[in-house]
């Protein structure tokens, strides 16, 4: 059985880029047998074959080992206010902007930012750059496979355009893939690069410890140009902005100053 186990972890990375020597193995074990017992295999290798050929069941598969499943357009009206306010201000002064997805996690963030500044701009001059510190939901980023509640919050042409439906899941289209550049980062230890437009990091820092807030709001600011705007979720608020070099832009957007 352990060999068997391992030789499906081999598998499974060659076919989708998961690595799932990466999670705890006792609780990986028990939560994959019970998934392929529930579909009516016996073994690891019965369920590597279903998996391999039929799609469907593959999609499963990468939804189960997923926990932190984010969401396309989350809090709309904060990405409204990206679109009819921050954006126009930051494309006057320059067209090619240097973006950054922090803890992007599964992708559903920089690809809507991919979305919202295709508004604005042909598709080919859009470059985000995404990172996280899990290799596991870049791979699933990179995939692009998501279910159908992911894309609660995205507006209905959009849809349209950018997503194809296959069975239960959605396929986010290739041109919109090639816009954004995946790499593994850790915030804490790993050093920024400098002199971006616009850094969107949400809905990670109210895990952080208040020590840990400070340092990555510190490497935050220094990483923004001068007017850059830092983008955080809405349980985030910066209350002593101005020590960091912030000032509100709206609710939930920091100019750098």
């Amino acid at each position: 059985m352990v060999q068997e186990y391992e030789q499906f972890i081999l598998k499974v990375r060659k076919l989708t880029g998961i690595d799932l020597s990466l999670y705890k193995e006792a609780q990986m074990k028990r939560r994959l047998t019970s998934l392929y017992e529930k579909k009516g295999y016996r073994s690891f290798d019965a369920y590597f074959q279903a998996i391999q050929q039929d799609t469907k069941q593959r999609e499963e598969f990468l939804d189960r080992m997923t926990i932190n499943v984010s969401e396309f357009y989350r809090n709309a009206k904060r990405w409204e206010v990206l679109a009819e306010k921050i954006l126009p201000r930051l494309l006057t002064a320059n067209q090619k902007l240097k973006i950054w997805s922090a803890a992007c996690s599964t992708g559903e963030e920089p690809y809507t930012i991919a979305m919202v500044l295709s508004s604005f701009l042909p598709l080919h001059q859009i470059k985000i750059y995404a990172t996280d510190i899990d290799e596991n939901v870049l791979a699933r980023a990179k995939l692009g496979i998501y279910p159908e509640r992911s894309l609660n919050e995205v507006p209905a042409e959009v849809k349209k355009k950018f997503f194809i439906k296959e069975g239960n899941f959605y396929h986010i289209a290739d041109e919109i893939k090639k816009t954004v550049t995946y790499k593994k980062h850790n915030l804490l230890s790993e050093p920024f690069d400098k002199n971006y437009d616009l850094i969107i990091c949400r809905n990670v820092l109210i895990y952080f410890t208040e020590e840990a807030k400070h340092l990555l709001y510190t490497k935050f600011s220094q990483a923004l140009k001068t007017d850059g705007v830092f983008f955080v979720g809405s349980t985030e608020q910066i209350f002593n902005a101005n020590q960091y070099d912030f000032e509100a832009e709206d609710t939930f957007f920091y100019k750098k100053i």
